[in-house]
């Protein structure tokens, strides 16, 4: 195929699929299903960071009036499972349990209630008594691995299903050690040697809807779940583990879903909301609080990461040295992965000979890391594009151009691809296409930049600009896998199933483009439906940007496949050969005639030679090609407040063909409003035993709509050739951006270099009055 080839759906604007159902509030969301006789779940949460369960009694509880079943550990299969929603084997730790003995960070589950209404499952939460020990806790992960630091995990339960480096008797659930050419050497002959330390915070996802479940009995006693979550193949496999029932005996159905951003990957309310509909044969809704999400669900990893790099006068670089300390929290989940992700999303990026990624991954007794958007590359991007900054002012050279200088090309390797994989060993991949040149020219002449950068700074608002470039990947190479079935109607109609996960980004719609592509017929002639592991085939779910490439490489597999069947059937019908047979525009057209879909479906389902037109098909790829952006922002700094104001920035992202266009410049932007949200006021903020005091919207900081700053969001478009109709992902690189970009333009806007985000009014206020005058 050509990069030139005109679709007729692919790269067209087209409305969402389910559109009308969303704007109208007919689309149902988890919390929008009732069941007869359902009871309300509710945990108990310790208000220690760590403590041994002495002793608990919920008689009280259970003889409470409406209660229906308190569960506590004693209830429970003791069985050892991890949260991480990733393929199996999982590279995450077993060292979760459904209800455990011990507790481990502020809000882990103690126990659980379900009762006839949630009123009266919160007054017997009250009525459990539980004693103590406590226990020393671990709050800085530089103290995690010092010899006598108590063990956060004991038990003899926890095992690592893949051979890696981890061990609980030091904390530790994740290292990654990986040195390419000779470190001394590059350093030697380098012209100039760059050292410092960064350091990211916690983040909260904030999706607006929370984590929820709901789970009954059907008619044949099997077990369904509903949920809201982006992996419900992973959801089935790992509650059959933790509840010890055969995955056949599960169903687990995903409904819309209000956002995820990465944190539905995780097995979160699935396994005690499933728990107590096995205690009481009732149907059981489970829905965190607001405080519950914050406080008890999973963030972004804090990781400090120290940053040496050897550059010469001329713009090469001769080393890079990342040394990453990744606070894990109390469960191990996505510990490794985003870990390895740190190096390998950003270390290919930069043509370099010497490298050398050196990274733990330990355990602490504060806030559950997990999957987000970005998994790692938000981490290392703030510290390569803060120290490319500065090593650009050291050298005398331009960022743009350093950045034009020594980013990865297409026709390009990296040895970091196959060194560095995902919690494992790599694979070789050559870069088939690559637009960053192209991301960096726009955004020097959208954001003005030429004009901007190094203006002398006077009076109280002064303006600034930075620049930051990214990449990201395209599912996990050699281990994810996507699957598509699509069937043909008699009015020329397809119904397509598939596992993908449309977690409000539209994939639905993306998955009805492709098919409809290869079948000549418009998107809404697709039927979607996703996401049901029992009627629609297997898909690891959405995550690591999967979901256009691999899934759609499914989608456009299973169309193939069902686009030949209905040329042989209109070649009987036309009397021609069926390789002349072109599909466009609802019609089977060859050389001397043509025949409308609808005939070609009618025909095989009720004329001759009746059959049933349809197809499976799967995609496993050993490739992830990288999508590629260049984001500017513009920055106006109060001097006397310290508040930072983003004026104006730019995206240019190349992610390959959009499928739908506006649907991916929606991604890039709310990506980076994500980041911009990140940068200058999401955070986390501790009391000294552990408890988190902001766990709300109005506390936490989070920014909305109503904050977007000027933005413009430009896609690059390329021809991925691996990817379906030249596609690859766009969802979470430019999330990476902001954080780095802001920074730099506050460098350039006041001097101060910020390599701790987030740079909130009262850090920069007391930056600026710590200047040396």
């Amino acid at each position: 195929m050509s990069g030139e080839r005109r679709f007729s759906e692919v790269g067209r604007e087209r409305r969402r699929i389910d559109g009308i159902g969303l704007v109208t509030g007919a689309a149902l969301y988890t919390d929008d299903h009732d069941m007869p006789g359902m009871l309300a779940a509710k945990v108990l949460r310790s208000p220690h960071a760590h403590a041994r369960i002495v002793s608990i009694d919920a008689s009280r509880a259970r003889a409470l009036a409406g209660v229906r079943a308190a569960l506590t550990w004693e209830d429970v299969p003791r069985v050892a499972f991890t949260g991480a929603g990733q393929g199996c084997p999982e590279p995450s730790p077993y060292d979760k349990f459904i209800l455990d003995r011990k507790v481990r960070f502020v809000g882990d589950e103690v126990a659980a209630v379900a009762a006839e209404t949630s009123e009266i499952a919160e007054k017997a939460l009250t009525l459990i008594r539980v004693e103590y020990e406590p226990l020393e806790p671990i709050f800085d992960p530089r103290e995690s691995m010092r010899p006598g630091a108590p063990v956060i995990h004991d038990e003899p339960e926890w095992e690592i299903p893949i051979p890696v480096e981890m061990d609980p008797r030091r904390n530790l659930c994740g290292r990654a050690d990986v040195t390419i050419g000779d470190m001394a050497r590059g350093f030697a002959e380098a012209d100039l040697v760059l050292e410092a330390e960064y350091e990211n915070q916690y983040a909260q996802h904030v999706a607006n809807e929370p984590h929820i479940t709901i789970s009954w009995l059907d008619a044949q006693n099997r077990l369904v779940i509903l949920s809201s979550t982006q992996v419900p193949f992973h959801v089935r496999r790992i509650v059959a583990r933790a509840l010890q029932i055969p995955v056949k005996r599960i169903r687990v159905i995903k409904p819309r879903i209000g956002g995820g951003f990465g944190s539905k990957q995780d097995i979160v309310t699935e396994p005690i909301c499933a728990a107590l509909t096995l205690a009481t044969g009732r149907p059981v809704r489970l829905q965190l609080t607001r405080e519950e999400v914050f406080a008890s669900s999973r963030t972004r990893h804090p990781t400090s990461t120290r940053l040496k790099t050897g550059i010469r006068r001329d713009g090469a670089l001769t080393a890079i040295e990342m040394e990453c300390l990744q606070t894990a929290g109390p469960y191990g989940t996505h510990g490794l992965t985003v870990l390895t992700n740190t190096g390998s999303k950003i270390l290919p990026l930069f043509r370099c000979p010497n490298v050398r990624f050196n990274a733990w991954s330990v355990y602490t007794n504060q806030s559950q890391g997990g999957a987000y958007r970005g998994y790692g590359g938000t981490q290392s991007g703030l510290a390569v594009n803060i120290q490319m900054d500065e090593m650009a002012r050291a050298i005398g050279m331009d960022p743009p151009d350093l950045y034009r200088k020594l980013h990865i090309r297409e026709g390009e390797g990296s040895p970091v691809f196959e060194a560095l994989g995902e919690g494992a060993e790599g694979h070789a991949m050559t870069i088939g296409s690559c637009g960053l040149a192209s991301c960096i020219d726009i955004a020097v002449r959208e954001s003005g930049w030429a004009g901007k950068r190094n203006r002398p700074g006077e009076g109280r608002f002064r303006r600034g600009i930075g620049m930051a470039v990214m990449m990201q990947g395209s599912s996990i190479p050699k281990i994810d896998m996507a699957s598509c079935s699509i069937k043909m109607n008699e009015d020329g109609s397809f119904n397509l199933l598939c596992g993908a996960t449309d977690i409000g980004t539209g994939s639905d719609t993306v998955m009805a483009k492709i098919a409809a592509e290869v079948l000549g017929v418009r998107t809404d002639d697709v039927i979607v439906h996703s996401s049901d592991t029992d009627l629609t085939p297997f898909d690891v779910g959405a995550y690591a940007s999967s979901t256009t490439y691999l899934s759609g490489m499914a989608a456009m597999r299973c169309a193939e496949k069902v686009a030949a069947q209905i040329r042989a059937v209109a070649a009987e019908m036309l009397e021609e050969a069926a390789d002349g047979i072109a599909l466009r525009d609802g019609k089977a057209v060859g050389a001397g005639g043509e025949v409308t879909l609808a005939r070609v479906g009618s025909r095989s389902l009720y004329e001759k030679d009746q059959h049933q037109i349809a197809a499976f098909a799967s995609a496993f790829s050993d490739q992830s090609p990288p999508p590629f952006s260049a984001h500017t922002a513009e920055v106006e700094v109060d001097t006397e407040t310290g508040l930072v104001r983003v004026v104006r920035y730019v995206t240019a992202t190349d992610c390959g063909v959009a499928v739908n266009p506006l649907l991916a410049e929606g991604q890039a932007e709310g990506a980076a409003l994500n980041g911009i949200s990140y940068a200058l006021s999401e955070r986390y903020i501790y009391n000294a035993k552990g408890r988190l005091l902001n766990a709300s919207f109005g506390t936490y900081g989070v920014y909305f709509m109503k904050d977007l700053p000027e933005m413009r969001t430009f896609l690059v478009p390329t021809y991925e050739p691996s990817g379906p109709f030249g596609a690859k992902s766009i969802a979470e690189v430019c999330i990476n951006g902001p954080c780095p970009a802001i920074s730099n333009a506050i460098f350039d806007a006041v001097g101060l270099r910020l390599r701790r985000p987030p740079y909130t009014p009262e850090t920069v206020w007391r930056a600026l009055r710590s200047q040396t005058p």
